[in-house]
């Protein structure tokens, strides 16, 4: 395995990682599942503190809504093939981020 491919697999382990991290945190906290419902309520501060959690937290919402999509309303395969290929490019992109922040922190080399 090329060290290129290597690091694409790892940003995107991490960033379903990190995904799956937030959004379980915020569902304990809040006591509800997060959602893009976040920001539907208007111009409001919550609804600016909602932009950066729901990029980093968007793979792991995207799948589970595509999951319970295919269950509950017998989706298609071909929109569920298409949202995990958006998820998983979505995670390694926040993956890559969350990296690169960690390198740049000083925690990893």
């Amino acid at each position: 395995m090329s060290p290129d491919v290597f690091n694409s697999l790892f940003s995107l382990l991490i960033g379903f990682a990190l995904a799956g991290a937030l959004t379980s945190g915020y569902q304990t906290l809040a006591n509800r599942p997060a959602g893009f419902g976040l920001l539907a309520q208007g111009v409001a501060p919550s609804t600016f503190a909602a932009v950066p959690f729901l990029v980093f937290a968007a793979p792991f919402i995207i799948m589970r809504n595509t999951v319970r999509g295919r269950r509950i309303e017998n989706r298609r395969f071909e929109f569920v093939m298409m949202a995990t290929v958006l998820a998983g490019f979505w995670s390694m992109m926040c993956g890559t981020v969350f990296l690169r922040v960690l390198q740049i922190a000083g925690v990893v080399a």
